[in-house]
C-alpha cells in the first residue's frame, strides 16, 4: 500500500483549519452560557436558527471528516519516517484524534437539538430553560472534553514529528505550548479553540517544508544491454 504524502496530510489539515475556524466564528453568534434565558428563547425561536443549522449540518461534519483525513494521513507519513515511533505515543495519537471528532460531533448535536427539533422534527420550540440546558451540554462536550482529546493529539503528534527529525526545535516548542493550552484551559468561549487550527497550520507548514526538502527518488536505470561478441570471418 502506498503511504500518504506529507503534502496530502498538510492539505487535509489546512482544509480542516478553514472549516473549523468558520464553525467557531459562526458559533460565536449563538447565545453563551452566561447570557440570560430570554436571549436563548429569542434566538432559538427566530432567525438565529440558521446559524446553528449551518454549523450542525455543514461546517462541523465536514471539518470532522477533514480532521480524520488529517489523522490518517499524518500516521501514514509517520510510519515512513525513522526511527520507529513509540508504540504508546502512536496508539494515543490515533485514539485522541478519534475521541476529539466523536465528542465534537456529540456536542454539536446537543447544541443543535433545539433547531433540529423544530426544523426537521416539526415540533414546537423548546422552552428557553431546556434550550439553555442543551447548550450547556454541547459546550461541555466540546469545550471541556473534546478539547482534551485535541490537546493529546497535538502533544503526541508534536512529539512524534520531533522524534522523527521533521519538526524543528522552535516549531516544536510552539507546538507544545499550543498543546498545553488545549489540555489545561477551561473556557466556553469559541475563540479559545482557535488554538487548534493554529497548531494544525503549524504542522502543515512543517510537513510542506519537509516534502519540499525530501529528494525524489530517481527511477532505477535499465541495465546496460550485454554486448554480443563480434564473430571474425
Amino acid at each position: 500500500m502506498t503511504p500518504a504524502s506529507p503534502r496530502l496530510a498538510a492539505t487535509s489539515g489546512i482544509v480542516f483549519a478553514v472549516l473549523f475556524t468558520a464553525a467557531l466564528v459562526t458559533v460565536n453568534g449563538v447565545p453563551h452560557l452566561a447570557d440570560p434565558v430570554a436571549e436563548f428563547g429569542a434566538f432559538y425561536g427566530g432567525a438565529g436558527d440558521t446559524l446553528v443549522t449551518a454549523v450542525a449540518i455543514y461546517l462541523v461534519p465536514l471539518a470532522g471528516i477533514a480532521f480524520l483525513w488529517f489523522v490518517v494521513a499524518m500516521r501514514s507519513v509517520l510510519d515512513t519516517l525513522g526511527p520507529a515511533p513509540s508504540a504508546m505515543a502512536h496508539g494515543l495519537n490515533l485514539l485522541s484524534g478519534v475521541l476529539f471528532v466523536a465528542l465534537l460531533f456529540a456536542g454539536t448535536a446537543a447544541l443543535a437539538t433545539p433547531v433540529l427539533l423544530t426544523t426537521i422534527g416539526g415540533g414546537a420550540p423548546l422552552a428557553p430553560d431546556t434550550a439553555r440546558a442543551l447548550s450547556a451540554l454541547g459546550y461541555g462536550l466540546v469545550f471541556l472534553f473534546s478539547v482534551r482529546g485535541a490537546g493529546m493529539f497535538a502533544l503526541t503528534t508534536t512529539t512524534l514529528l520531533r522524534g522523527a527529525g521533521v519538526m524543528p526545535r522552535g516549531a516544536a516548542v510552539v507546538g507544545y505550548l499550543l498543546a498545553a493550552w488545549l489540555l489545561l484551559t477551561a473556557t466556553d468561549h469559541p475563540a479559545s479553540l482557535l488554538v487548534l487550527p493554529a497548531w494544525v497550520l503549524l504542522v502543515a507548514v512543517v510537513l510542506l517544508r519537509h516534502d519540499r526538502r525530501t529528494p525524489v527518488a530517481a527511477p532505477p536505470a535499465d541495465p546496460a544491454p550485454a554486448l554480443t561478441p563480434r564473430r571474425e570471418s
